[in-house]
């Protein structure tokens, strides 16, 4: 049975860690990803560029500056080079030696642990040959079917599904589109992903009217906890929304916290 990222058909909602359990682990790591797989995902987000090489590795920025210590944009560096970066140290001493994993690696462990992949594809000067090697990669690995491409450049996912048949794709969203649901056949995308202060519930229902699944991307806890401050609380209207059936899977940082949120709508498998 192919993994499912449709609420109605899983009989609930799946919990998303956003680049692992990153609020807690180095993003983007195998560490973290196995982190967030014990607090509670059934699904992880990463992000992927290309090395000098063409090796699709899993890594949110252009450059390793920010997440390693090392220097430079990947698109210069080789595999060789990228593998002999600290990933973890920078986060924190207690992970130093945690490696920039391959998506080749990424795919392996979810293929092992049963998990879905929500991939997107930060490529900046090549997006369509990193879709072409990530497409190549889920046919020889096995996991097409539980991995999701995801892209805010609409145009590149309307080349990958044209390019590779059966591939499924999602198209980020930062506005609240007149069409929503024309934009993503425009580009052939199976999902959307929309941000909590993008997210409409006429929206979600016209979207899952057309067959197509929805991500609630949600801040971090810091963001959050400025609608507290305020005297303002999201969560109740975020958990009536999953019972509803409105949410097919809710992404974030903390994820002990959105699997929290979960049971508490009754949308855990």
């Amino acid at each position: 049975m192919a993994f499912s990222f449709l609420a109605r058909e899983m009989g609930h909602v799946r919990v998303c860690g956003h680049r692992g359990y990153s609020l807690r682990y180095p993003e983007n790591t195998l560490p973290g990803l196995e982190a967030a797989k014990a607090a509670g995902a059934t699904t992880v987000e990463i992000d992927v560029v290309l090395t000098a090489d063409g090796e699709p590795i899993v890594l949110h920025d252009l450059t390793v500056d920010r997440t390693t210590d090392g220097h430079g944009f990947a698109a210069d560096l080789t595999l060789e080079q990228v593998h002999r970066l600290d990933a973890g140290g920078r986060f924190h001493p207690a992970f130093a030696g945690t490696k920039i994993p391959t998506v080749a690696e990424a795919l392996d462990w979810a293929k092992v642990n049963d998990m879905g992949i929500v991939l997107e594809i930060k490529e900046a000067k090549q997006p369509d040959l990193a879709v072409d090697r990530v497409a190549a990669l889920l046919r020889t690995t096995g996991t097409l079917d539980r991995v999701i491409i995801i892209s805010f450049d609409h145009v590149v996912l309307k080349g990958a599904v044209e390019r590779h048949p059966g591939l499924r794709t999602e198209a980020i969203t930062h506005a609240r589109h007149v069409d929503i649901v024309g934009v993503l056949k425009a580009c052939g995308a199976a999902s959307v992903s929309i941000e909590l202060d993008m997210f409409h519930v006429d929206d979600a229902q016209a979207l899952h009217d057309a067959g197509f699944s929805i991500r609630l991307s949600l801040p971090r806890p810091d963001k959050l906890a400025e609608y507290w401050r305020g005297g303002r609380d999201p969560l109740p209207k975020i958990v009536r929304w999953m019972a509803g059936g409105l949410i097919d899977l809710i992404s974030g940082d903390d994820v002990p916290f959105i699997a929290r949120l979960v049971k508490q709508a009754g949308q855990t498998g």
